[in-house]
Protein backbone atom coordinates (compact mmCIF):
# COMPACT_ATOMS: atom_id res chain seq x y z
CA UNK A 1 0.00 0.00 0.00
CA UNK A 2 2.84 2.43 0.91
CA UNK A 3 4.54 1.66 -2.85
CA UNK A 4 1.36 2.23 -4.26
CA UNK A 5 0.79 6.05 -2.56
CA UNK A 6 4.63 6.25 -3.31
CA UNK A 7 4.34 5.75 -6.90
CA UNK A 8 1.22 7.82 -7.22
CA UNK A 9 2.73 10.74 -5.57
CA UNK A 10 5.72 10.69 -7.71
CA UNK A 11 3.02 10.47 -10.91
CA UNK A 12 1.49 13.54 -9.48
CA UNK A 13 5.25 15.45 -9.26
CA UNK A 14 6.15 14.63 -12.45
CA UNK A 15 2.90 16.10 -14.33
CA UNK A 16 2.91 19.53 -11.69
CA UNK A 17 6.61 19.95 -12.95
CA UNK A 18 5.37 19.23 -16.63
CA UNK A 19 2.06 21.31 -16.51
CA UNK A 20 2.94 24.96 -17.79
CA UNK A 21 1.23 26.46 -15.03
CA UNK A 22 4.34 24.98 -12.55
CA UNK A 23 6.97 25.29 -15.53
CA UNK A 24 9.06 28.65 -15.28
CA UNK A 25 9.36 30.53 -18.10
CA UNK A 26 12.09 29.56 -20.04
CA UNK A 27 14.22 32.54 -20.70
CA UNK A 28 13.39 34.63 -23.65
CA UNK A 29 16.55 34.35 -26.61
CA UNK A 30 18.36 37.73 -26.47
CA UNK A 31 17.97 39.70 -29.44
CA UNK A 32 20.56 40.47 -32.02
CA UNK A 33 22.63 43.33 -31.82
CA UNK A 34 22.87 44.84 -35.49
CA UNK A 35 25.78 46.07 -37.42
CA UNK A 36 25.70 47.96 -40.94
CA UNK A 37 28.52 48.71 -42.37
CA UNK A 38 27.07 51.00 -45.67
CA UNK A 39 30.33 51.91 -47.70
CA UNK A 40 29.40 54.94 -50.60
CA UNK A 41 29.64 54.15 -54.63
CA UNK A 42 31.09 50.41 -54.31
CA UNK A 43 30.84 48.66 -57.57
CA UNK A 44 29.40 45.22 -57.73
CA UNK A 45 33.13 44.04 -58.90
CA UNK A 46 34.96 45.88 -56.49
CA UNK A 47 35.63 42.75 -53.84
CA UNK A 48 37.71 39.71 -53.79
CA UNK A 49 35.00 37.62 -53.17
CA UNK A 50 32.55 39.26 -55.75
CA UNK A 51 35.25 38.82 -58.63
CA UNK A 52 37.49 41.45 -58.30
CA UNK A 53 41.04 40.63 -59.59
CA UNK A 54 42.92 43.56 -58.36
CA UNK A 55 41.35 44.62 -55.03
CA UNK A 56 42.80 42.42 -51.98
CA UNK A 57 39.85 42.10 -49.52
CA UNK A 58 40.75 38.70 -47.14
CA UNK A 59 38.10 40.10 -43.96
CA UNK A 60 35.39 41.11 -45.93
CA UNK A 61 36.09 37.88 -47.85
CA UNK A 62 36.28 35.68 -44.46
CA UNK A 63 32.78 37.31 -43.45
CA UNK A 64 31.24 36.06 -46.58
CA UNK A 65 32.78 32.60 -46.22
CA UNK A 66 31.17 32.97 -42.45
CA UNK A 67 27.18 34.16 -43.61
CA UNK A 68 25.61 34.32 -46.67
CA UNK A 69 26.78 36.14 -49.77
CA UNK A 70 23.70 37.89 -51.92
CA UNK A 71 24.29 38.24 -55.50
CA UNK A 72 20.99 39.78 -56.85
CA UNK A 73 20.97 42.90 -53.72
CA UNK A 74 19.41 45.80 -54.80
CA UNK A 75 20.15 49.25 -52.73
CA UNK A 76 19.15 52.61 -55.28
CA UNK A 77 20.74 54.43 -57.82
CA UNK A 78 22.43 57.54 -56.16
CA UNK A 79 23.42 58.25 -52.47
CA UNK A 80 20.63 60.17 -50.22
CA UNK A 81 17.62 58.49 -52.02
CA UNK A 82 19.62 55.17 -51.19
CA UNK A 83 20.16 56.51 -47.57
CA UNK A 84 16.34 57.22 -47.03
CA UNK A 85 14.86 53.53 -49.00
CA UNK A 86 17.79 51.97 -46.18
CA UNK A 87 16.57 54.03 -43.01
CA UNK A 88 12.69 53.96 -43.61
CA UNK A 89 11.80 50.68 -45.93
CA UNK A 90 9.98 52.99 -48.41
CA UNK A 91 11.20 53.69 -52.33
CA UNK A 92 12.78 57.17 -52.31
CA UNK A 93 9.14 58.12 -54.35
CA UNK A 94 7.89 58.16 -50.72
CA UNK A 95 10.68 58.82 -48.39
CA UNK A 96 12.05 61.75 -50.86
CA UNK A 97 16.12 61.17 -50.80
CA UNK A 98 18.34 63.82 -49.26
CA UNK A 99 15.15 65.53 -48.58
CA UNK A 100 13.82 62.72 -46.36
CA UNK A 101 11.22 65.01 -43.92
CA UNK A 102 10.76 64.75 -39.87
CA UNK A 103 7.53 62.51 -40.58
CA UNK A 104 9.56 59.50 -42.54
CA UNK A 105 9.83 56.67 -39.55
CA UNK A 106 13.24 55.35 -39.44
CA UNK A 107 14.03 51.68 -38.34
CA UNK A 108 16.17 53.42 -35.58
CA UNK A 109 13.41 55.07 -33.85
CA UNK A 110 11.56 51.92 -33.74
CA UNK A 111 14.01 49.95 -32.78
CA UNK A 112 15.13 52.44 -29.97
CA UNK A 113 11.31 51.91 -28.45
CA UNK A 114 12.49 48.68 -27.42
CA UNK A 115 15.62 49.29 -25.83
CA UNK A 116 18.04 49.12 -28.33
CA UNK A 117 20.72 51.88 -28.19
CA UNK A 118 21.28 53.42 -31.42
CA UNK A 119 24.28 55.27 -33.26
CA UNK A 120 25.06 56.64 -36.52
CA UNK A 121 28.55 56.89 -37.86
CA UNK A 122 29.56 58.66 -40.96
CA UNK A 123 27.81 60.08 -44.28
CA UNK A 124 24.34 60.53 -43.43
CA UNK A 125 23.12 62.98 -46.89
CA UNK A 126 19.19 62.84 -45.67
CA UNK A 127 18.68 66.55 -44.60
CA UNK A 128 19.45 68.02 -47.89
CA UNK A 129 23.38 68.15 -46.38
CA UNK A 130 22.22 70.94 -44.36
CA UNK A 131 22.06 71.27 -40.02
CA UNK A 132 18.29 70.89 -40.27
CA UNK A 133 17.96 69.86 -36.68
CA UNK A 134 14.69 68.06 -36.91
CA UNK A 135 15.66 66.11 -39.91
CA UNK A 136 19.02 65.08 -38.48
CA UNK A 137 20.06 61.86 -36.81
CA UNK A 138 19.07 62.46 -33.06
CA UNK A 139 15.76 63.62 -34.13
CA UNK A 140 15.50 60.54 -36.24
CA UNK A 141 16.01 57.65 -33.66
CA UNK A 142 19.51 57.95 -32.80
CA UNK A 143 20.67 58.31 -29.45
CA UNK A 144 24.36 59.46 -31.05
CA UNK A 145 25.87 60.76 -34.20
CA UNK A 146 29.32 61.74 -34.83
CA UNK A 147 30.09 62.26 -38.91
CA UNK A 148 29.26 64.67 -41.88
CA UNK A 149 25.53 65.53 -43.25
CA UNK A 150 26.50 65.25 -46.96
CA UNK A 151 29.15 64.24 -49.22
CA UNK A 152 32.75 65.27 -50.68
CA UNK A 153 32.86 66.44 -53.59
CA UNK A 154 34.44 69.43 -52.99
CA UNK A 155 37.25 67.85 -51.14
CA UNK A 156 36.42 68.24 -47.79
CA UNK A 157 33.57 67.31 -45.15
CA UNK A 158 31.99 69.15 -42.06
CA UNK A 159 32.20 66.97 -39.05
CA UNK A 160 28.99 67.02 -36.51
CA UNK A 161 28.51 65.41 -33.04
CA UNK A 162 24.99 65.24 -32.72
CA UNK A 163 23.69 68.53 -33.40
CA UNK A 164 26.78 69.99 -32.93
CA UNK A 165 28.83 71.33 -35.57
CA UNK A 166 33.23 70.38 -34.60
CA UNK A 167 35.14 71.26 -37.21
CA UNK A 168 35.66 70.78 -40.65
CA UNK A 169 38.86 68.15 -42.28
CA UNK A 170 40.30 68.16 -46.31
CA UNK A 171 42.28 64.92 -44.99
CA UNK A 172 39.84 62.51 -46.87
CA UNK A 173 42.33 59.35 -46.21
CA UNK A 174 41.62 59.96 -42.69
CA UNK A 175 38.07 59.18 -42.48
CA UNK A 176 37.76 55.44 -42.85
CA UNK A 177 39.64 54.91 -39.48
CA UNK A 178 37.66 57.62 -37.81
CA UNK A 179 34.65 56.51 -38.52
CA UNK A 180 35.60 53.28 -37.58
CA UNK A 181 36.73 54.31 -34.37
CA UNK A 182 33.96 55.68 -33.62
CA UNK A 183 31.92 52.74 -34.25
CA UNK A 184 34.37 50.84 -32.13
CA UNK A 185 33.91 53.33 -29.30
CA UNK A 186 30.25 52.74 -29.42
CA UNK A 187 30.56 48.87 -29.87
CA UNK A 188 32.42 48.90 -26.51
CA UNK A 189 30.05 51.02 -24.36
CA UNK A 190 26.87 49.81 -25.29
CA UNK A 191 28.38 45.76 -25.07
CA UNK A 192 25.94 44.82 -22.70
CA UNK A 193 22.97 46.10 -24.03
CA UNK A 194 21.06 44.99 -26.95
CA UNK A 195 22.47 48.17 -29.84
CA UNK A 196 22.36 49.39 -33.50
CA UNK A 197 25.13 50.89 -35.53
CA UNK A 198 25.11 52.27 -38.84
CA UNK A 199 28.24 52.89 -40.03
CA UNK A 200 28.06 54.81 -43.53
CA UNK A 201 31.53 55.55 -44.86
CA UNK A 202 32.41 58.62 -47.17
CA UNK A 203 34.63 56.39 -49.38
CA UNK A 204 34.72 55.52 -51.97
CA UNK A 205 32.35 58.50 -53.21
CA UNK A 206 33.71 61.43 -55.83
CA UNK A 207 37.25 62.63 -53.69
CA UNK A 208 39.00 59.77 -52.61
CA UNK A 209 42.22 59.29 -50.48
CA UNK A 210 44.25 56.09 -48.73
CA UNK A 211 46.70 56.30 -45.66
CA UNK A 212 50.03 56.04 -45.89
CA UNK A 213 49.67 52.76 -44.89
CA UNK A 214 47.35 51.53 -47.91
CA UNK A 215 48.30 54.17 -50.53
CA UNK A 216 50.33 52.82 -53.42
CA UNK A 217 50.00 49.30 -52.28
CA UNK A 218 46.96 47.65 -54.35
CA UNK A 219 46.95 46.86 -57.61
CA UNK A 220 44.57 48.45 -58.67
CA UNK A 221 45.12 51.79 -58.23
CA UNK A 222 43.98 54.80 -55.92
CA UNK A 223 40.44 53.45 -55.59
CA UNK A 224 41.70 49.72 -54.95
CA UNK A 225 43.90 51.44 -52.32
CA UNK A 226 41.14 52.91 -50.60
CA UNK A 227 38.88 49.84 -50.60
CA UNK A 228 41.47 48.03 -49.22
CA UNK A 229 41.92 50.16 -45.96
CA UNK A 230 38.24 49.77 -45.57
CA UNK A 231 38.78 45.98 -45.43
CA UNK A 232 41.33 46.55 -43.25
CA UNK A 233 39.21 48.98 -41.23
CA UNK A 234 36.04 46.76 -41.47
CA UNK A 235 38.20 43.68 -40.05
CA UNK A 236 38.74 45.75 -36.99
CA UNK A 237 35.55 46.54 -36.72
CA UNK A 238 35.05 42.90 -36.55
CA UNK A 239 37.65 42.14 -34.52
CA UNK A 240 36.30 44.61 -31.79
CA UNK A 241 32.82 42.12 -31.96
CA UNK A 242 34.79 39.34 -31.60
CA UNK A 243 36.98 40.67 -28.36
CA UNK A 244 33.76 41.94 -26.35
CA UNK A 245 32.35 38.54 -26.88
CA UNK A 246 29.79 39.53 -28.62
CA UNK A 247 30.26 37.63 -32.57
CA UNK A 248 27.55 34.85 -31.85
CA UNK A 249 24.55 37.87 -31.01
CA UNK A 250 25.29 40.41 -33.61
CA UNK A 251 24.13 40.56 -37.23
CA UNK A 252 26.71 42.26 -39.33
CA UNK A 253 25.53 43.49 -42.70
CA UNK A 254 27.92 44.78 -45.16
CA UNK A 255 26.66 46.75 -48.39
CA UNK A 256 26.77 49.98 -50.22
CA UNK A 257 24.53 52.55 -51.74
CA UNK A 258 24.89 52.11 -55.39
CA UNK A 259 26.91 51.05 -58.23
CA UNK A 260 30.68 52.71 -59.05
CA UNK A 261 30.79 55.85 -60.37
CA UNK A 262 32.78 54.36 -63.39
CA UNK A 263 30.29 56.54 -65.64
CA UNK A 264 32.37 59.66 -64.66
CA UNK A 265 36.17 58.81 -65.49
CA UNK A 266 37.52 61.77 -66.79
CA UNK A 267 35.90 64.50 -64.46
CA UNK A 268 37.37 61.75 -61.77
CA UNK A 269 40.68 61.64 -63.27
CA UNK A 270 41.17 64.85 -63.13
CA UNK A 271 40.16 65.04 -59.45
CA UNK A 272 42.91 62.74 -58.57
CA UNK A 273 45.96 64.03 -60.57
CA UNK A 274 45.36 61.29 -63.30
CA UNK A 275 44.67 58.12 -60.70
CA UNK A 276 41.99 55.85 -60.87
CA UNK A 277 39.13 57.13 -58.15
CA UNK A 278 36.28 54.90 -59.62
CA UNK A 279 34.92 51.43 -59.05
CA UNK A 280 33.41 48.16 -61.57
CA UNK A 281 30.50 47.10 -61.80
CA UNK A 282 31.92 43.47 -62.59
CA UNK A 283 29.66 41.62 -65.52
CA UNK A 284 26.70 44.33 -64.50
CA UNK A 285 25.49 47.28 -67.07
CA UNK A 286 26.50 50.54 -66.68
CA UNK A 287 27.23 52.36 -62.95
CA UNK A 288 25.75 54.79 -60.58
CA UNK A 289 23.02 57.18 -61.43
CA UNK A 290 21.66 53.84 -64.26
CA UNK A 291 18.64 51.93 -63.55
CA UNK A 292 20.27 49.28 -65.36
CA UNK A 293 21.71 46.92 -63.02
CA UNK A 294 25.12 48.11 -62.86
CA UNK A 295 23.94 51.13 -61.11
CA UNK A 296 21.70 49.43 -57.54
CA UNK A 297 22.68 45.75 -57.58
CA UNK A 298 25.67 46.25 -55.52
CA UNK A 299 27.51 43.65 -52.67
CA UNK A 300 25.91 42.48 -49.84
CA UNK A 301 26.85 40.29 -46.91
CA UNK A 302 25.30 39.42 -43.79
CA UNK A 303 26.60 37.04 -41.11
CA UNK A 304 24.93 35.83 -37.73
CA UNK A 305 26.96 32.89 -36.80
CA UNK A 306 24.79 29.75 -35.69
CA UNK A 307 21.26 31.49 -37.41
CA UNK A 308 22.41 32.36 -41.18
CA UNK A 309 23.59 29.65 -42.92
CA UNK A 310 27.72 30.09 -43.57
CA UNK A 311 29.35 29.73 -46.96
CA UNK A 312 26.21 30.06 -48.38
CA UNK A 313 25.65 31.74 -51.91
CA UNK A 314 21.80 32.87 -52.11
CA UNK A 315 20.23 34.87 -55.54
CA UNK A 316 17.28 35.80 -53.81
CA UNK A 317 16.04 39.44 -54.95
CA UNK A 318 16.77 41.34 -51.36
CA UNK A 319 17.04 44.81 -50.75
CA UNK A 320 17.80 47.83 -48.11
CA UNK A 321 14.24 48.04 -48.14
CA UNK A 322 14.15 45.18 -46.66
CA UNK A 323 15.90 46.12 -43.63
CA UNK A 324 12.97 47.59 -41.24
CA UNK A 325 10.44 44.78 -41.49
CA UNK A 326 13.25 42.16 -41.12
CA UNK A 327 14.68 43.62 -37.92
CA UNK A 328 11.65 43.79 -36.67
CA UNK A 329 10.95 40.14 -36.94
CA UNK A 330 14.29 39.82 -35.05
CA UNK A 331 13.91 42.54 -32.24
CA UNK A 332 10.51 42.86 -31.80
CA UNK A 333 9.34 45.88 -32.73
CA UNK A 334 6.03 47.08 -35.37
CA UNK A 335 6.48 48.10 -38.55
CA UNK A 336 4.43 51.09 -39.26
CA UNK A 337 0.77 50.66 -40.39
CA UNK A 338 -0.24 54.53 -41.41
CA UNK A 339 1.91 54.15 -44.48
CA UNK A 340 2.93 52.09 -47.33
CA UNK A 341 6.15 50.23 -46.47
CA UNK A 342 8.09 48.43 -49.47
CA UNK A 343 10.31 46.68 -47.77
CA UNK A 344 9.33 42.86 -47.08
CA UNK A 345 10.52 40.47 -43.68
CA UNK A 346 13.62 37.87 -44.88
CA UNK A 347 14.16 36.81 -41.76
CA UNK A 348 12.95 33.43 -43.40
CA UNK A 349 15.66 33.92 -45.78
CA UNK A 350 18.25 34.85 -43.81
CA UNK A 351 18.05 31.99 -41.41
CA UNK A 352 18.19 29.57 -44.50
CA UNK A 353 14.19 28.37 -43.68
CA UNK A 354 13.28 29.64 -47.55
CA UNK A 355 15.63 30.00 -50.09
CA UNK A 356 13.26 32.30 -52.45
CA UNK A 357 13.17 34.63 -49.66
CA UNK A 358 9.82 36.73 -49.74
CA UNK A 359 10.37 40.09 -52.49
CA UNK A 360 8.65 38.57 -55.61
CA UNK A 361 9.24 42.10 -57.03
CA UNK A 362 11.69 44.98 -57.24
CA UNK A 363 10.65 48.43 -59.11
CA UNK A 364 13.64 50.57 -60.46
CA UNK A 365 13.53 54.68 -59.86
CA UNK A 366 15.37 57.00 -61.18
CA UNK A 367 14.80 60.81 -59.88
CA UNK A 368 11.29 59.17 -58.66
CA UNK A 369 10.76 58.10 -62.63
CA UNK A 370 9.67 54.29 -62.74
CA UNK A 371 11.89 52.82 -65.13
CA UNK A 372 11.65 49.40 -64.89
CA UNK A 373 10.37 46.33 -62.62
CA UNK A 374 11.69 43.01 -62.00
CA UNK A 375 9.95 39.92 -61.30
CA UNK A 376 11.90 36.56 -60.80
CA UNK A 377 14.54 36.31 -63.05
CA UNK A 378 12.59 38.73 -65.22
CA UNK A 379 13.76 42.35 -65.51
CA UNK A 380 11.18 45.49 -67.70
CA UNK A 381 12.93 48.61 -68.89
CA UNK A 382 9.85 50.65 -69.65
CA UNK A 383 9.76 53.04 -72.86
CA UNK A 384 10.13 56.35 -73.22
CA UNK A 385 11.79 57.33 -69.70
CA UNK A 386 12.58 61.14 -69.42
CA UNK A 387 14.40 61.21 -65.98
CA UNK A 388 18.17 60.58 -66.06
CA UNK A 389 21.57 61.98 -63.78
CA UNK A 390 23.28 63.63 -66.98
CA UNK A 391 26.92 61.40 -66.19
CA UNK A 392 24.86 58.15 -67.29
CA UNK A 393 25.92 57.42 -70.84
CA UNK A 394 24.01 54.80 -71.40
CA UNK A 395 19.91 55.84 -71.47
CA UNK A 396 18.87 52.48 -73.85
CA UNK A 397 16.65 52.29 -76.82
CA UNK A 398 13.50 54.19 -75.46
CA UNK A 399 11.56 51.41 -76.55
CA UNK A 400 10.60 48.08 -74.35
CA UNK A 401 13.17 46.16 -73.16
CA UNK A 402 12.83 42.39 -71.57
CA UNK A 403 15.79 40.59 -70.11
CA UNK A 404 16.32 37.69 -68.51
CA UNK A 405 19.00 38.06 -65.81
CA UNK A 406 19.34 34.32 -65.07
CA UNK A 407 20.98 34.14 -68.03
CA UNK A 408 22.03 37.71 -69.24
CA UNK A 409 23.00 39.29 -66.03
CA UNK A 410 24.87 42.22 -68.62
CA UNK A 411 21.64 42.79 -69.83
CA UNK A 412 23.08 42.06 -73.59
CA UNK A 413 20.04 40.75 -75.20
CA UNK A 414 16.78 42.57 -75.36
CA UNK A 415 14.32 39.28 -75.86
CA UNK A 416 10.71 41.73 -75.36
CA UNK A 417 9.83 40.38 -79.04
CA UNK A 418 10.55 36.65 -78.14
CA UNK A 419 8.32 36.68 -74.61
CA UNK A 420 5.27 39.50 -75.30
CA UNK A 421 3.08 37.69 -72.78
CA UNK A 422 6.42 38.26 -70.05
CA UNK A 423 6.30 42.32 -71.46
CA UNK A 424 2.60 42.10 -71.10
CA UNK A 425 2.63 40.94 -67.46
CA UNK A 426 4.69 43.21 -65.96
CA UNK A 427 3.68 45.87 -67.65
CA UNK A 428 0.43 45.36 -65.61
CA UNK A 429 3.07 44.98 -62.55
CA UNK A 430 4.65 48.26 -63.30
CA UNK A 431 1.39 50.05 -63.64
CA UNK A 432 0.18 48.28 -60.28
CA UNK A 433 2.94 50.04 -58.63
CA UNK A 434 0.98 50.78 -55.23
CA UNK A 435 0.34 54.99 -55.88
CA UNK A 436 2.56 57.05 -53.44
CA UNK A 437 1.49 57.68 -49.68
Amino acid sequence: MKTRISLFALTIVVLLAASPLCTQSAEPAPRPNFVIVFTDDQGYGDLGCYGSETIRSPRIDKLAEEGTRFTDFYAQVVCGPSRSALLTGRYPIRSRGWSMPESEITLAELIRKVGYKTCCVGKWDVSNRKPIIERMPNNQGFDSYWGTLGANDGGGVRFHENNDAIGNTRDMASLTRRYTDKGIEFIEANKDKPFLLYLAHTMVHSVIDASPDFKGKSAGGLYSDCVEEIDFHTGRLLDAIDRLGLRDNTIVIFTTDNGPWNNMQEPLRRKHNGAIAWGSSGPLREGKGSTYEGGLRVPCIVRWPGHVPAGRTSGAIFSTLDFMPTFAKLAGYDVPDDRIIDGVDQTALLLGKNEAGARDKFYYFCQNELHGVRQGKWKLILPDRKRFYGYVKDKGSGAVELYDLESDIGEKKNVAAEHPEIVTKLLAAAKAFPKVK
